[in-house]
């Protein structure tokens, strides 16, 4: 068995638990991978690209892996072989697709929910959720370490935070499942202040201003996305506000990004 220890970390990363835990033998083939945005944006590219390359693999070698699998096996290679650090949120949000509720228990069970909304909502909220990308990136272990320590140390103010953002899960949940979505900029506001609560790097003055600007121009909410501390925004922008918005945050050099709900998560096919 051959372990590679060169190369693209995440790709060396899925051939050597593949040749582990499947094939026990090297592999000869040809990969190629490529992705939309920069390293460190938050939106969860490491994690769909372990999930893709896995979906690869399994699509070539007939592996028995079905999604939870694959999700939990992407979720074991980045946390545990490459140790980087994270929640599991990412891996299975790329694996599943589509609207989910998630739920995280003790002993690495996890329950992915599939939310039936309607297709007008989910098009109201591809027009009201405008996502911006901050021109910065970040390393996200340093803000995710810390807010384990706080964690970790009982921190009361990351506590709190902490059940908080639990709450606004159900509150989000809420909203979409009865189509009341013009509560979701107040429901995203909400969580933004107990999310900077929970470690020092999350925000930081480039991006409050960037988040008060937003909120002067007509949003009523928003978030950063993945640990924080730059990457990409999102905003709610109700009614035709996000023009304003959009026009506002260009000032700071924010740029806006398209982007679309889909209902399928990791897809594979072989060419023939």
């Amino acid at each position: 068995m051959a372990i590679l220890d060169e190369g693209l970390r995440l790709q060396i990363g899925v051939y050597n638990r593949i040749v582990k835990d499947f094939t026990h033998e090297a592999l000869g083939f040809e990969l190629l991978t490529a992705i939309d945005v920069a390293a460190g944006s938050g939106l969860g590219t490491s994690s769909t690209l372990v999930v893709a390359i896995i979906g690869a693999f399994a699509e070539w070698l007939k592996l028995p892996l079905g999604e939870y699998d694959i999700a939990r096996l992407a979720y074991s290679i980045e946390r545990e072989d490459l140790e980087m650090a994270g929640g599991k949120q990412d891996q299975y949000a790329a694996t599943f697709g589509g609207v989910n509720f998630m739920e995280f228990y003790e002993q690495d069970k996890v329950i992915v929910n599939p939310l039936r909304i309607k297709e007008e909502i989910l098009q109201e909220l591809d027009f009201h959720l405008v996502l911006f990308y901050t021109q910065s990136t970040r390393e996200s272990a340093r803000i995710i370490e810390e807010q384990r320590s706080n964690v970790t140390q009982k921190n009361e103010a990351t506590l709190e935070a902490t059940k908080k953002l639990k709450e606004q899960a159900f509150l989000m949940k809420e909203a979409l499942l009865k189509g009341e979505i013009t509560s979701m900029g107040k429901i995203l506001d909400l969580g933004w202040h107990y999310k900077k609560k929970m470690a020092k790097g999350i925000s930081n003055a480039s991006i409050d201003k960037i988040y008060q600007t937003a909120m002067d121009a007509g949003a009523s909410g928003g978030k950063i996305s993945g640990a924080g501390g730059g990457g990409f925004m999102i905003f709610y922008c109700h009614g035709n506000s996000r023009y304003g918005v959009i026009e506002a945050l260009k000032t700071l050099g924010v740029s806006v990004q398209r982007y679309n709900f889909l209902q399928k998560g990791l897809t594979t096919w072989t060419s023939h």
